[in-house]
């Protein structure tokens, strides 16, 4: 029997059909029809995430096979495999794809396809906003590669330090295709970010409390605000860039009462907390995989959300720990040094939470649990060089070496990279409905630990011994050259385990076995539903009596009934108690969303060539907007 509580409405209703009935109603209703026209205007969550986070991939291979370029590049002293320029082009392609295409982008695509099933809803809101951040994303993207393959791919780093990105270092469109790409891909980042923010604390299932919600949901909210509050200066600084290059101003001239450090400042206020902003939706990745595998609820549920939310906030007064070097005084330096050892502590108590969950519990060395496993291991040694170039003294002497990269490769790979694999391997059965095989798995996590490792430990004892940064070859003597080839080749080994993933994935979808609703049997929403979920998510919305719900509630769910199930309709509760409020029609799909970002993208890329593209670009993106928004439907649906 199922326990529910019904919301009065004259229409037809979810309360009295029975489950086939309802199944068949709310599929057309909800259902994204066949067809290319219904490819391109559907709003449901579930397909614009599994987009996201195959674009994502996309990029991240791509990435991928430029560090590959270098490495061999830099696996012998004096090699001829790729010149200076096209190094300089790789270094930073590689660098800009894996930060704003890949690290922030895939986490947010996680959160585009999970949140509105792990608080019981059935869309995302704002879903034709959602529709429009992935084109946006797509075409930043294609106009990123695109550009490389046209030989203006960027060549100043994936940071764009002045003045060697301004008009004067920097002649050609290579710049200004970086800065361009970096507004496409802030709009869309911004916003999801808005998105998740509004369905997390609007459109919770009655009876998820704050203190209820899940960890990965909570980890999902503070990113989101990061993102809300760190992107717009990095969208003003590369806005700036633009009118130096372009129009003439002087924002980073000193010559002309500019400021070259003035970049910096803007740039790394963002790009710290950046870190972060890839950083927390992983560890949320974490706190939502050890329950499961231990066997166990999570330790310290309060501590790890404080945690999240004393990360969140400490990682914006970090960002001059980038700028040591710069001649900073002394006292700034002071302050922010023991900042940038002040976040360990929030760190270190999410570490010991899980490590006490483990402890506690019965683990499962199931494949999710060893990449989490793994991350424990690298983080931690990545979080150790962090609170070492931390310190003034040290950072002085390995700022711009080997030692750099190894520490944010460590910290970015081994915080971020290792638990998304892990949530891949957790979630591929909810998205798919088939499970990846776990011999290929465990294959999978022993490639890519003992190769990345291979790769990157070396690196700092080559900047130790003096190699820098950004060079694309170096001399014999200076003796680098068998520590090179060793990195070389982890970095191959490494590169074969995404291989295997991959291979893993397309043989899974194809052979895999059957997932079925709740294959790991977890504790929370988004395995209350098939797999993989139908358009609609949910037949009749949960109730949430517990932290665990599907641990709590063994046999059925509690629902709440009285949504009709002719109309798209949300149910729409209170911030604190998620109480039910109203109810809210979810917008139908539309071209329109495609069409803006088309307009978008084409004044963007027009607009690095003549500044009146931005005028002219306005009329159709105008059109554009105030035909998405241009009122539709009953009066009820514009209330």
């Amino acid at each position: 029997m199922t326990s529910s509580t019904s919301l009065i409405h004259p229409d037809l209703r979810d309360t009295h059909l029975d489950d086939r009935t309802l199944d068949l109603t709310l599929s057309k209703t909800w259902g994204t029809g066949h067809g290319l026209m219904a490819r391109l205007t559907t709003v449901d969550h579930k397909i614009i995430g599994r987009r996201f986070i195959l674009t994502a991939f996309f990029f991240l291979a791509l990435g991928g096979l430029a560090a590959v370029a270098m490495r061999i590049q830099l696996a012998r002293p004096e090699n001829g495999f790729v010149g200076p320029d096209l190094y300089n082009q790789l270094f930073t392609m590689h660098g800009t794809t894996m930060m704003f295409l890949f690290a922030v982008p895939v986490m947010e695509a996680f959160a585009i396809y999970l949140v509105p099933l792990m608080v019981g809803t059935r869309n995302i809101a704002f879903p034709r906003l959602n529709a429009f951040s992935y084109w946006v994303y797509l075409f930043g993207g294609l106009f990123l590669w695109v550009s490389f393959f046209l030989n203006i791919g960027p060549d100043a780093g994936w940071f764009a330090y002045v003045p060697l990105s301004g008009p004067e270092y920097g002649p050609g469109k290579r710049v200004d295709v970086w800065a361009q790409m970096v507004t496409f891909t802030e709009i869309s980042a911004l916003a999801v970010a808005v998105e998740i923010v509004v369905t997390i604390l609007k459109q919770r299932a009655p009876g998820m409390t704050l203190d209820r919600i899940p960890l990965f949901v909570w980890a999902m909210l503070v990113t989101s605000f990061l993102i809300l509050f760190a992107m717009p200066a990095v969208m003003v600084a590369s806005t700036a860039l633009i009118l130096d290059r372009l129009v003439g101003t002087h924002f980073f001239n000193p010559a002309e009462g500019g400021d070259a450090l003035l970049w910096q400042h803007l740039f790394w206020f963002f790009g710290h907390p950046e870190v972060y902003i890839i950083f927390l939706p992983a560890t949320g990745m974490v706190s939502a995989i050890i329950p499961v595998f231990a066997r166990r609820p999570v330790f310290g549920y309060l501590a790890l959300v404080l945690s999240l939310i004393a990360t969140g906030f400490l990682s914006f007064g970090l960002w001059v720990h980038h700028m040591f070097a710069t001649g900073i005084p002394k006292l700034g330096a002071s302050f922010f040094t023991a900042s940038s050892m002040l976040i360990a502590i929030p760190n270190g108590i999410q570490i010991f939470c899980w490590i006490a969950t483990l402890w506690s519990g019965r683990p499962v060395f199931r494949t999710p649990l060893l990449f989490v496993l793994g991350f424990f291991f690298i983080f931690v040694a990545g979080g150790l060089t962090g609170v070492m170039v931390a310190s003034v003294p040290l950072d002085l002497q390995v700022h711009d070496t080997y030692f750099v990269v190894a520490h944010f490769h460590y910290v970015l790979i081994g915080g971020a990279v290792f638990p998304l694999i892990g949530a891949v391997y957790y979630w591929f059965p909810k998205i798919t409905g088939r499970m990846l095989n776990e011999r290929m798995g465990q294959w999978n996590f022993w490639l890519a630990f003992i190769g990345f490792n291979a790769a990157f430990f070396p690196m700092h004892i080559l900047g130790l011994a003096g190699m820098p940064r950004r060079i694309y070859t170096y001399p014999v003597e200076v003796g680098w050259g068998g520590m090179n080839l060793f990195v070389t080749a982890g970095a191959l080994v490494f590169f074969g385990s995404f291989v295997l993933l991959l291979v893993n994935g397309l043989r899974s979808l194809a052979h895999g076995e059957p997932a079925g609703p709740n294959p790991w049997s977890a504790d929370t929403l988004e395995w209350a539903t098939a797999s993989p979920p139908p358009p609609y998510n949910f037949a009749r919305i949960p109730v949430v009596t517990h932290r665990e719900p599907l641990w709590k509630e063994r046999e059925v769910l509690p629902v709440v009934t009285g949504l009709r199930v002719d109309a798209r309709e949300l149910l729409v509760g209170t911030v604190a108690a998620a109480t039910p409020e109203m109810r809210e029609s979810s917008p139908e799909p539309s071209i329109w969303p495609l069409l803006a970002a088309l307009a978008l993208g084409a004044t963007f890329v027009a607009s690095i060539f003549t500044p009146w593209a931005v005028v002219w670009g306005a009329i159709p993106i105008a059109i554009a907007l105030t035909a998405w928004f241009w009122p539709k439907g009953s009066p009820e649906d514009e209330q």
